[in-house]
């Protein structure tokens, strides 16, 4: 059985500017198919623009207030908010509230920098 505490784990900071602390992934544990980390946004701040090849995720808001773009469309989120963002479709985040936004993200395959492209566009349609 493999067992990891958040606590426990170090950060990183991934390819779009979100500072990251993986929970499971399959370079540490026995997971093979997919990752599961929670990713933070500061406060005013914004991941650059990108797209997964590969990878289908899921995030799960955990804590703040901010924005999520997928594709041509973009809204709020907040606590218990949860988003599908397919592969191969643009994404990005801005922490707009008082506080970090904070984010659970899973991934499968599992998140790796190769998967990973930056096109850092962003529409005018997610300016504020």
């Amino acid at each position: 059985m493999h067992v990891a505490n958040l606590a426990d784990r170090e950060t990183f900071t991934t390819l779009d500017g979100s500072t990251i602390r993986e929970l499971c992934g399959p370079s540490w544990t026995p997971a093979r198919n997919q990752s599961l980390a929670e990713a933070t946004v500061p406060v005013g701040g914004e991941t650059i623009a990108h797209y997964h090849r590969t990878s289908e995720e899921l995030y799960y808001f955990t804590a703040g207030r901010g924005r999520l773009r997928v594709g041509e469309e973009t809204r709020e989120v907040g606590p218990g908010d949860c988003a599908v963002i397919p592969p191969g479709i643009e994404h990005q985040l801005w922490c707009d509230g008082e506080e970090p936004l904070v984010l659970l993200c899973c991934c499968a395959p599992a998140y790796s920098h190769e998967d990973t492209v930056l096109t850092g566009a962003t529409p005018p349609s997610a300016a504020r």
